[in-house]
């Protein structure tokens, strides 16, 4: 039975409110019946995450596990929230935004709304308008919400069925509680938008990751999320008429009220008032007491939360922190920054089944490969993987992605936040046996024709399930091999070949060399066909006629092409110009034998063929020029800025510079003699 549902409550902002402070990944780890020996892991990731070590200090040997993330860069936030909204979460955070991690200040006393609106006028004066990007779209959002990846953190919209659930079926609602979005209905449109285009430049943290998002996409979501929204008034600011505080006065408040500890309003701001070493913390008091004072942080914590700090806030003050292994640390690291909300490693983490629905292809064929289509995949090894630079290119944010066909977008959490990744990942994952593989190309074997055979549709037909460059597999889309040798370890490419399913967890990948007696050879001939690619020609069965023809209006300048041209001799020079008209030049007579129009050259036959056959104009109007006299003797040519070529030689003794332009569809030739110029116009 479907359940029917009123647009308003249908929206990801009308999400089942969190009445506590939600960090994601304690809440999915830790339960209450857990010993204590596990909740305490869950404390110190509490104390990290709602930066509890920005105000408190502790004893070195914590300083590295605990160090505290950076809050919402607050210099424009003006021109982001207008007064009401800026004084409603000043005022109660968790009221205006139920889960925030972001503590309450003001317990109602005396003094503390005339604080409140000192801070908002302050607030509000910081204001820095964002680019304008284009109008968004609210039904593209909606999509794009659901299938980029927001959804493996935020609440899924009840009135959005995943393609992968039938109109029959419910849509199950997920079993974790979701990051809290609730201030997206207060931001000024535009703002939102640039928001979600570039949010590490407002939340440099990472906590909430660049999704590369394009400005029509930002602003399509940013529609979606404004839609139906009404940003909430202030009504207990307009009841009470505070009146007008002063911008200087919200300065200082700042300031006192150690706001500087998280966020940053100014590039010289300062410094973060001293509060008390975590060494002096009494256990239900201040942070942890019932009824916090104004001026102390109220993160509504819930019972789990509390038991979990005090027990972390115990343990640093008895005893120095353990050292962690790298393991432990790529763990902790991924932990804060939750990328096991998408990706599981050593059995921890992945996307639960509600969320998992969401994640889909944006390919039919894709299907085949089961959840590997669609779900971010398993990071088990990835540190003997990747090389050093493409988990660079991951990471950061600078491309690397190698499935087109997932819907799911690899967020950019900041280099910042996962250089560190960088550095461990590769000790972490090291193969106990390291595994050997002579990539030298000096090996008789290391030869690419060799690979690429083995590639090909008559060899072991890799192509069946990988494409190269510009083409797809024959069959099922599975990853492009193009960036094989920047991309993967050659150590790992060859454990993976030779034993797939135990290298790869869950990986449809054959055991394709199981058995053949020079496996270890044709690897090492493979790679060196994958290193070489940009200069090798496709594995039969990708291979198109089409791909050896020369096309100077693709490549936007012209083509030249030594080789055996029927009628300028073994030793000829092809020139092919964008405009459509070109030339042959013999270098041995020195001489340009013919014009045509149309098509330049098929180079087929000189990169297939031992026998270098000649080759002929592939065009029209093929027009002979007049012979060469006089003895010459060729000197080889010279290229202009844009790629025209100047052929030099020498005519009875005198220096000759002999050039073609296209002009009109017609040829200028510049003949220079000794330095002495002349032009004449070659047409047919």
């Amino acid at each position: 039975m479907i359940l029917s549902v009123s647009p308003a409550r249908a929206h990801p902002l009308q999400a089942e409110p969190i009445n506590h402070a939600y960090v994601f990944n304690f809440d999915q780890f830790f339960l209450p019946e857990d010993p204590d020996e596990h909740v305490i892991e869950g404390g110190y990731l509490l104390m990290a995450e709602l930066n509890c070590t920005a105000c408190h200090s502790v004893p070195d040997s914590w300083k590295e596990r605990l160090s505290a993330k950076s809050g919402p860069d607050l210099s424009a936030v003006g021109s982001r929230l207008d007064a009401d909204s800026l004084w409603l979460m000043v005022r109660s955070p968790q009221h205006r935004k139920k889960g925030t991690q972001m503590p309450g200040l003001f317990a109602g006393e005396d003094g503390d709304a005339e604080k409140v609106e000192a801070l908002t006028e302050y607030l509000s004066s910081l204001k820095k308008p964002a680019a304008t990007l284009p109008k968004g779209d609210l039904a593209r959002g909606k999509e794009l919400y659901h299938k980029v990846g927001c959804v493996a953190c935020h609440e899924p919209a009840t009135d959005y069925r995943p393609e992968k659930v039938s109109a029959e079926m419910s849509v199950e609602k997920p079993g974790l509680a979701s990051v809290p979005i609730a201030l997206a209905d207060a931001y000024e449109l535009n703002e939102l938008a640039y928001f979600l285009h570039d949010p590490l430049s407002f939340r440099p943290s990472g906590r909430m990751p660049n999704m590369r998002l394009t400005e029509q996409e930002a602003s399509d979501i940013a529609s979606y999320l404004h839609s139906g929204r009404t940003p909430e008034k202030a009504s207990e600011r307009a009841a009470l008429k505070i009146p007008a505080q002063g911008v200087e006065k919200g300065k200082v408040l700042f300031t006192q009220m150690n706001c500087v500890a998280c966020h940053q309003t100014e590039p010289k701001q300062n410094l973060a008032v001293a509060s008390k070493p975590v060494a002096n913390l009494k256990l239900k008091k201040g942070c942890l007491s019932e009824k916090p004072t104004s001026g102390i942080p109220r993160y509504d914590l819930n019972d789990l939360q509390k038991r979990a700090l005090s027990l972390a806030i115990r343990a640093i003050q008895e005893q120095t922190a353990p050292v962690l292994t790298a393991t432990e640390k790529v763990d902790w690291q991924m932990t804060r920054l939750n990328c096991y909300a998408c990706h599981d490693r050593d059995g921890k983490g992945g996307p639960e089944d509600p969320r998992a629905q969401y994640f889909g292809s944006n390919d039919g064929s894709a299907e085949s490969l089961g959840e590997l289509a669609h779900l971010p995949p398993n990071l088990d090894n990835v540190g003997r993987k990747l090389t050093r630079g493409w988990l660079q290119k991951v990471l950061y944010g600078q491309g690397g992605s190698v499935r087109p066909y997932m819907d799911t977008r690899m967020p950019n959490f900041g280099q910042a936040q996962t250089e560190i990744l960088v550095d461990l990942l590769p000790k972490t994952d090291q193969r106990e046996t390291p595994m050997a593989i002579d990539v030298s190309g000096l090996q008789k074997h290391h030869r690419a024709e060799i690979g690429r055979g083995l590639m090909g549709a008559k060899g072991l037909a890799c192509i069946s399930c990988h494409g190269l460059k510009d083409r797809k597999s024959l069959g099922p889309p599975v990853i492009r091999l193009t960036h094989t040798a920047d991309r993967l370890q050659p150590e790992y490419f060859k454990e993976l070949l030779l034993n797939p399913q135990a290298t790869q967890v869950g990986t449809m990948m054959p055991p394709m060399f199981i058995g053949r007696k020079k496996a270890e050879q044709e690897i090492e001939s493979i790679w060196t066909y994958l290193k070489e690619i940009e200069g090798q020609p496709l594995p039969e069965g990708l291979l198109s006629t089409e791909d050896f023809e020369l096309k100077p209006e693709k490549a936007g300048r012209p083509i030249l092409f030594r080789s055996f041209i029927e009628g300028a001799g073994s030793h000829a020079i092809g020139v092919g110009f964008p405009e459509g008209i070109h030339a042959a030049f013999d270098s041995v007579q020195c001489r340009w034998v013919f014009i045509w129009k149309g098509r330049f050259l098929d180079a087929m036959s000189n990169w297939q063929s031992r026998e270098m056959l000649p080759i002929k104009p592939l065009g029209t109007d093929v027009k002979t020029l007049p012979a060469a006299t006089g003895v010459r003797e060729f000197s080889g040519y010279r290229l202009s800025k844009d790629g025209v070529p100047t052929m030099l030689y020498l005519q009875d003794g005198q220096q000759v510079e002999d050039t073609l332009q296209p002009k009109a569809g017609r040829f200028e030739r510049v003949t220079k003699i000794n330095g002495q110029e002349s032009k004449e116009v070659l047409s047919w």
